[in-house]
């Protein structure tokens, strides 16, 4: 019986721990452009000292591979999208939403305040909101598995 309890015991740490991975914002997400309904890229959203950051890993776009901030400013001035950092220094609160002041779009070359949720209907949908004063877009943007 005692094996058994054991069994069962590690049983449901492996579940939990499953359950908890396919529910975390963390991982890679496939941009949707919200206007056209068109993958634009992948987005690596990783935790750093308990905050979130997110980083351009792949553009989907025909065309566009290899694409360079041309309106950017400064230091991202003609810098490749590729591997540039979009999400910065977010902070959960209570309710596990995201929400930081730094989600950039290196298309528009504008800095967004922004808030990120889990679907609650679809852990595999993540749900990006950028702020420019009250007014907001939302996409909806889609895990990828590996």
């Amino acid at each position: 019986m005692r094996d058994l309890i054991i069994k069962f015991s590690y049983l449901c740490i492996i579940m939990c721990t499953v359950s908890a991975y396919g529910q975390s914002v963390f991982g890679k997400w496939k941009t949707i452009d919200d206007r056209t309904g068109l993958p634009k890229g992948v987005i690596e959203i990783y935790e750093k000292d308990g905050l979130m950051y997110g980083k351009v890993i792949k553009i989907l776009e025909e065309g566009k591979e290899g694409v360079t901030c041309v309106k950017c400013d400064g230091e991202l001035k003609d810098k490749p999208v590729e591997g540039m950092e979009i999400i910065t220094a977010g902070e959960r609160n209570d309710d596990g939403e995201w929400k930081g002041k730094r989600l950039f779009d290196p298309e528009q070359a504008m800095t967004f305040r922004f808030k990120i949720w889990l679907n609650p209907d679809n852990s595999d949908e993540l749900k990006v909101r950028g702020y420019l004063a009250f007014i907001y877009r939302t996409q909806t943007w889609v895990r990828v598995e590996g």
